[in-house]
C-alpha cells in the first residue's frame, strides 16, 4: 500500500477554507467517482473520501490542508501521478479562492454526514 501525504498552508480562514473544501470534493466526486462525506467542526472539518482501491481524509483548517490517503496494491503503483493530481487540484482551487479567479461550475453536491461532527 502506498501513502499520500499533502498539506498546505492558507490564509483564507475557516470560511473561505470550507469553500474551497466543498469545490474540492465535488470535483474528485465528479472526475474521479470518490464518494466524500463532510464532517463539520467547531474549528475545523475533515471531508472524509474513498472508492475502490482508495482511502483519506482532507482536514480544512483556518489556516491549512491536510490531506492523508492510503491507496490499496494496484492504484499504489501510480501513487506520484495521483498525488501530482491531488496536489495541482487543491494548488488550483486555493489560487482562484485567493485571487480573483471564479471556481468552475459545481458538480453534484458533497455530501454532509448527518449528525456528525468532528472537532480539532
Amino acid at each position: 500500500m502506498a501513502d499520500i501525504k499533502i498539506h498546505r498552508d492558507h490564509t483564507l480562514g475557516l470560511t473561505k477554507a470550507r469553500k474551497v473544501a466543498l469545490q474540492w470534493a465535488e470535483e474528485v466526486e465528479k472526475n474521479f467517482e470518490m464518494e466524500c462525506t463532510i464532517l463539520e467542526g467547531e474549528t475545523s472539518d475533515t471531508v472524509e473520501f474513498t472508492r475502490s482501491g482508495v482511502k483519506g481524509e482532507l482536514v480544512v483548517a483556518a489556516d491549512h490542508f491536510h490531506l492523508e490517503a492510503r491507496l490499496g496494491f494496484l492504484l499504489g503503483a501510480f501513487s506520484k501521478t495521483i498525488e501530482g493530481e491531488i496536489e495541482k487540484n487543491l494548488d488550483t482551487l486555493l489560487a482562484k479562492s485567493s485571487g480573483s479567479g471564479k471556481a468552475s461550475a459545481k458538480a453534484a453536491p458533497a455530501k454532509k454526514a448527518a449528525g456528525k461532527t468532528a472537532k480539532k
